[in-house]
């Protein structure tokens, strides 16, 4: 941020990312400075501290911002921008159905032959069909699957019944978060960590 300029820095911190929890402290979204703090000040959500303690608008007020610390000024004063927001009631936890694709295919299955179980660079993999095509298996998460060459011309058109071989485990629909696919879009701060399961090299990239 330009440091001559602390309106540029106001304008630009407004927007900055607040991860979102349920009540349960599990990520639901990200959310803007301006939206959590809306939602503290109307008592919608509480901003969680360094400690991991949740706390309502009128505390969180009260903490002064240290040096160095992201703050925002007030039409009185200057708070501390809450980098995790829990909301007091939403206890849901949204899900997203990923849309269809070779790629999303391969990470589904971690790049792995669900027939011999080797795990193989993407242009070595190829989708399977588990029901062909022949017997009306559509191309679907829950009839596909990723398969190295040697066991994709092994099974041939056929079934794995009668190809003689078995699935490592059957094709399922994967599900996905909002949060899960923000976090390619925005900065990982490191209050996050804690409610992200991430590691230190995670949260770097």
């Amino acid at each position: 941020m330009n440091s001559r300029n602390p309106d540029l820095q106001e304008g630009t911190m407004i927007h900055a990312p607040v991860l979102v929890l349920n009540r349960h402290y599990l990520p639901v979204h990200i959310t803007s400075v301006r939206r959590a703090l809306s939602l503290l000040y109307r008592g919608a959500a509480k901003a969680i501290d360094g400690r991991l303690e949740p706390l309502d608008f009128p505390t969180w007020c009260q903490l002064p911002p240290s040096k160095g610390m992201p703050s925002i000024g007030l039409v009185s004063q200057r708070i501390r921008i809450p980098r995790v927001i829990l909301l007091r009631t939403y206890d849901q936890q949204p899900y997203l159905k990923l849309r269809f694709s070779r790629q999303q295919v391969l990470r589904r299955d971690r790049f792995t032959c669900q027939y011999c179980g080797r795990r193989l660079p993407g242009r070595e993999l190829n989708l399977d069909h588990v029901i062909p095509k022949r017997y009306g298996g559509k191309t679907t998460w829950d009839n596909v699957v990723c398969c190295c060459l040697q066991c994709n011309r092994k099974k041939g058109g056929r079934t794995p019944e009668e190809a003689g071989m078995t699935l490592i485990r059957p094709p399922r629909i994967p599900y996905t978060t909002p949060v899960v696919c923000a976090l390619g879009r925005t900065e990982i701060h490191e209050e996050w960590r804690p409610f992200l399961g991430l590691s230190d090299h995670e949260s770097s990239h």
